[in-house]
């Protein structure tokens, strides 16, 4: 079976859009653009537009901005996908433009549709695997007035950039839907094991989450020293996120003298390893 076969729900991933707002994206998204100059290739344009933005205080102040949108714009309708992904970012973060929910959905899907198949190992794959995070998010969420909340999307698009393209992100947001029964049945030791992927790769939520279901002995058999290290590792890489801190200082206080030098043993071993 073909990659793109087993989730087929990709293909116009787009279509869940409303009739509404396909037509509010074509109409400001499609028109074609005039290239920067008739010798810039899209990878040239691509950095030019990242070049403008990385200019901050100074770009707002001479313009380049503008400039900076006009080349990234030209570039993605090349068909580059780093300058698709970052279109994408900005308008779904807010980042120098109009929060834009629509049309950070359709230069996602747009990704999504023409890179499902490309190899884990393609220099893009991480924009692609990105962008079905992305969208996966968007699916679990809803786009008011365009896009219906459909969990069970939000697991495929999840699932595939989890399973083919092994994105931590990815398998951690997939983990929180099988152990909150979303978009699937609830399976907790399926979370498991995705956080325990996710967590060996450093994405600290999912050092968090596993770190706490193993001190606590929830769902899992109980490993208090190894759960006290996943929990360190994942405070010291969440740069004080609360919930993160809080489940840190609570396992903490409850460890005991061994566990925490047992916890300590298993932190250096696994930082000798990486």
């Amino acid at each position: 079976m073909r990659t793109f076969e087993r989730i087929a729900c990709i293909c116009m991933v787009s279509a869940g859009l409303s009739a509404a707002g396909v037509v509010a994206v074509a109409q400001t998204s499609r028109e074609p653009l005039p290239a920067p100059s008739a010798s810039v290739s899209p990878m040239e344009a691509f950095r030019s537009g990242l070049e403008a933005f990385r200019s901050g205080a100074r770009a707002l102040r001479d313009g380049d901005t503008s400039k900076g949108m006009t080349a990234l714009e030209y570039a993605a309708q090349q068909g580059h996908t780093g300058a698709e992904w970052k279109l994408g970012r900005m308008y779904a973060d807010g980042d120098q433009v109009p929060k834009d929910a629509v049309r950070a959905f359709q230069y996602f899907s747009s990704i999504a549709n023409r890179h499902a198949e490309d190899s884990p190992d393609a220099p893009q794959a991480r924009f692609v695997a990105n962008a079905f995070v992305a969208l996966g998010h968007y699916y679990l969420e809803g786009i008011p007035n365009t896009l219906k909340a459909d969990a069970g999307r939000a697991h495929e698009m999840f699932w595939y950039a989890a399973s083919y393209f092994a994105d931590p992100d990815a398998q951690y947001n997939l983990a929180r839907l099988y152990l909150d029964g979303r978009g699937a049945p609830r399976d907790p030791r399926q979370a498991a094991r995705w956080l325990g992927l996710a967590a060996n790769k450093g994405q600290y939520q999912a050092q968090a989450t596993l770190g706490h279901m193993l001190f606590k002995g929830e769902h899992v058999p109980r490993q208090s020293a190894r759960g006290l290290m996943w929990l360190t590792l994942a405070r010291d890489s969440s740069r004080g996120e609360k919930w993160i801190a809080e489940l840190y200082d609570a396992a903490f206080k409850q460890a005991n003298t061994d566990e925490r030098q047992m916890a300590f043993h298993y932190l250096e071993s696994w930082m000798k390893s990486r």
